[in-house]
């Protein structure tokens, strides 16, 4: 009976994925993002623009007012002269989003009038440059020629159908030169659409049942159903690039990590992750002017600095080590190892105290690293999760929205802890192999140093790759 309902809790959210889902275009920069698709059609007299603004939920929620044509930023320039553009039509829509959620849509008909017969077009779109989003150009022709590098249709239909893979390449078109003769028709950009990946569209279709369930109807086994998926996305998150395996794994191999560490850095990542969304949701929720891509890009800064500092302490530690070897304790490293084989290697000469100092320093220095690394495991919260979190706020369910958040740190937490207890147990099998110490004799000089680097520049590519979305 047990076994059955185990295996009924496993299956249910598995099922429930399978279920169609509400027709639904996610935003492929994320619930932060401000998308925009402008629309240039160039006549002999004129040039008409549809300027489109799409605010993704968190921008939406933030947002005191309800933004205007006045607020675009637009510049058009024909053979060097600007030219002003007058408002033809304008439209401003809420839609639903994703954790019941709203996202919302501007809409601007523009027009200058200007006489293209033979003129170079520059436009420039400079609203909300320092945004994260999906920003798209078109151009084409009517009774006039134009040569540009701007495709003639939308790849997103107006930012009505985004790819549903978030790892797609997405337009950041700003501006564009056009050319215009006498004649008729485009010589543009072939149009290309980014490919849709089959796991890219299964984990876009979880990350929407999990935000639907938190601003659905709310009954026990739909509770049970969102805490379940919430561990499994979790779990699938940290299964992504980043979030400190690379650098768990140099630790740990490093080191000589046990299970309980493993245990302790999962720990460390749940109560980081869990603490960082509930301060970045809180930060959201009450203030307007605050930028969330921002946010988690000088989270992500702070998380590689910490990752550097585990990779120079690491550094630091096999330094002083070293100095120590000099002075006769070569055995330091067989130490290291289970106090069981103590009896096989100690020969009696007396170092016991000297390793047992020794042992202890880098042991209060090992559990800053581990924290370190758990630290920067789950400083960066989940978009995700922080629109699951408001999405319960708002519904006045806020306790079962951390609850969600805690679940969503636990699956987390469970990767990066599997991953650790893999570390530990492939570590335990390799020493059993009997000329496998030789070669890890011969390396170890080597090996310190090395890891030591692989974290560092690890932790820098995280950093510097945080900071070219920042700055």
């Amino acid at each position: 009976m047990n076994r059955r309902w185990l295996l009924a809790l496993a299956a249910a959210p598995l099922a429930f994925l399978l279920l169609p889902a509400a027709p639904a275009s996610a935003h492929p920069l994320g619930n932060f993002s401000v998308n925009q698709y402008t629309g240039l059609v160039l006549r002999p007299d004129r040039i008409d623009a549809t300027a489109i603004v799409d605010f993704a939920e968190i921008p939406t929620l933030q947002a005191t007012s309800q933004p205007t044509c006045a607020d675009l930023d637009l510049a058009v320039t024909v053979d060097g002269e600007a030219r002003q553009w007058t408002v033809a039509s304008s439209d401003f829509a809420y839609v639903d989003g994703t954790g019941g959620l709203k996202t919302s849509r501007l809409t601007c008909t523009l027009t200058t009038e200007v006489a293209l017969s033979t003129a170079t077009v520059t436009v420039e779109n400079r609203y909300a440059a320092d945004r994260v989003g999906w920003r798209e150009m078109t151009a084409r022709g009517e009774g006039v020629r134009v040569e540009s590098p701007l495709p003639a249709q939308s790849v997103s239909d107006e930012l009505r159908t985004y790819p549903a893979d978030p790892l797609a390449s997405a337009p950041d078109v700003r501006s564009a030169t056009l050319r215009v003769t006498p004649g008729d028709g485009t010589a543009g950009a072939a149009l290309r659409r980014p490919d849709d990946g089959f796991l890219a569209g299964i984990t876009a279709g979880v990350e929407r049942r999990f935000q639907e369930l938190a601003g659905g109807r709310l009954t026990p086994t739909v509770g049970l159903l969102a805490v379940l998926l919430a561990l499994l996305l979790g779990a699938g998150h940290a299964a992504l690039p980043g979030h400190g395996k690379t650098v768990l794994a140099a630790y740990a191999a490093a080191q000589r990590r046990r299970i309980r560490d493993a245990l302790a850095v999962g720990a460390t990542v749940t109560l980081t992750h869990t603490g960082g969304v509930l301060v970045v949701g809180l930060l959201l929720a009450t203030s307007s002017t605050l930028a969330g891509d921002r946010i988690l890009g000088y989270l992500g800064i702070v998380s590689g600095a910490i990752v550097v500092a585990v990779g120079i302490g690491m550094f630091v530690r096999r330094r002083r080590g070293h100095g120590h070897h000099h002075h006769g304790h070569s055995h330091s490293h067989d130490h290291s190892h289970d106090h069981d084989h103590s009896h096989d290697h100690d020969h009696g000469h007396g170092h016991g105290h000297g390793h047992g100092h020794h042992h202890h320093h880098h042991r209060g220095d090992g559990r800053l690293g581990l924290a370190g690394i758990g630290i920067a495991g789950g400083l960066v919260p989940s978009p995700s999760a922080i629109v699951v979190l408001l999405a319960a706020i708002g519904l006045g369910r806020t306790a079962f929205g951390v609850l969600l958040v805690l679940a969503y740190g636990v699956g987390m937490a469970a990767t990066l802890t599997a991953v650790g207890l893999a570390l530990v147990a492939a570590r335990r099998r390799l020493g059993r192999i009997p000329t496998l110490p030789r070669v890890a004799q011969r390396l170890s000089k080597l090996a310190p140093a090395g890891t030591a680097t692989l974290v560092m520049v690890v932790g820098a590519g995280v950093a510097a790759r945080a900071a070219a979305g920042v700055f």
